[in-house]
């Protein structure tokens, strides 16, 4: 059957090469169960799905709307109303900036729903577009779909994983007509500086391209400030920002995230979004809003978790022989591959393909956040300490055996 050429360009994605490994795994651990082996259960590293709880308020507020007939029907941009006067009262707390909840504001499905349709409501086929690597896949993706074409402003670890724009000659800054960005950073777990946000923002505004700024991790900071576009004051000239309940509200299943940006940039995706999709039920968007208003210190709430985690972890791991870098963020480790791997001449794949295998610890190999991204692994705190020390010990019997 005929597919298309831009369906060759995403590929497989890493999540879906991963998820394949683990539904092998959990049926290899039936197979070896029916014949009295015991395999260790799957340990689920790879994915940043946190097992901590949503806030109450916000749970209750759905339980309660659920109950109300609309909530059941389909929701068209108007009826997102009261959503979007709630995270314009949040984006003046928050950042103190006046935002229009009727032109600025856009309820997402996620924000990697958004991430991934924006290039196709700004850019034309063959359009470049500039991406970090390591990039999230859903930024890749996106300019895929748009079949439009990608360049890499490449992130080093000697250099702190600190974006240098200079890479870019002048002339090709020309030529470009989007800029991706994402500090807190996924996968490298950087902070960033506002200093970094900011220069970007000035190019875009000096090249004439859009600037997008995929902000879930805002809240989710262990040591120091978390940049946002909100904070330039240049953000209407040029930008739009991302950000998700997902991580910093506990609710990644519900698929609730909104975009902040200039009102063509607003306009042009909600456009794109009316042809795709409409919008969630007005029972989770009433559980978004409580969580807003009721719940705001919540995402900092998780940070005691998540510090504990990390120092667990770290620890952890480097009494096995792996050291590593602490995190400046929540929710996940950034690994560069471990002595026994290089030694054994593994890449970041076929570590967390063998690790897998061997132990029932699932990784995200680096590879698959771009080429920058070979040579280390994401590992996402998403189990309690006890969990993620059992899984340590695995990882590090696997590794002496190399």
């Amino acid at each position: 059957m005929l597919t298309s050429e831009r369906l060759k360009r995403l590929g497989s994605g890493v999540f879906a090469r991963n998820d394949q490994r683990k539904a092998a795994y959990l049926q290899r651990r039936i197979t070896a169960a029916a014949t009295g082996q015991v395999l260790p259960p799957l340990l689920d590293l790879s994915l940043g799905s946190t097992d901590l709880q949503p806030p109450p308020a916000a749970m209750a507020a759905i339980a309660e709307a659920l109950r109300q007939p609309a909530s059941s029907s389909y929701c068209l941009h108007a009826a997102t109303g009261p959503f979007r006067e709630a995270v314009a009262a949040w984006a003046r707390r928050r950042f103190d900036v006046a935002v229009d909840p009727e032109r600025e504001v856009l309820l997402l499905v996620g924000s990697q729903e958004g991430t991934a349709h924006l290039p196709l409501a700004v850019l034309n086929p063959g359009d470049s577009a500039l991406l970090l690597d390591p990039y999230y896949p859903s930024h890749l993706g996106g300019l895929h779909l748009a079949s439009a074409e990608p360049r890499f402003l490449r992130l080093r670890p000697e250099q702190g994983w600190r974006p240098d724009f200079d890479q870019i000659p002048s002339s090709a800054w020309d030529q470009l007509k989007l800029m991706v960005l994402g500090f807190p950073h996924n996968p490298t777990t950087t902070v960033g500086q506002q200093a970094w946000v900011d220069e970007a923002v000035s190019r875009a505004v000096r090249h004439g391209l859009v600037f997008a700024h995929d902000n879930p991790y805002v809240d989710l900071v262990l040591e120091g400030e978390a940049p946002a576009l909100l904070r330039s004051p240049l953000w209407r000239r040029c930008g739009i920002e991302f950000f998700s309940f997902s991580k910093g509200w506990c609710l990644g299943g519900y698929r609730l995230a909104f975009a902040i940006g200039a009102e063509a940039l607003i306009t042009a995706l909600r456009q794109v979004k009316a042809v795709v999709d409409f919008n969630q039920s007005l029972a989770l968007q009433a559980g978004a809003i409580a969580a807003l208003e009721q719940a705001p210190e919540w995402p900092s709430q998780l940070l005691v978790t998540y510090r504990q985690r990390r120092e667990v972890m770290a620890e952890a791991l480097e009494r096995e022989g792996w050291p590593l870098q602490r995190p400046e963020m929540a929710l996940y480790l950034w690994l560069a591959l471990p002595p026994a791997a290089r030694s054994a001449g593994l890449d970041s794949e076929g570590f967390c393909a063998g690790l897998l295998e061997a132990t029932g610890v699932a990784l995200t190999p680096g590879h698959g956040f771009g080429a920058a991204g070979e040579g280390w692994q994401r590992l996402a705190l998403v189990h309690p300490v006890a969990e993620l020390e059992a899984g340590a010990q695995r990882i590090g019997a696997w590794l002496r055996s190399l």
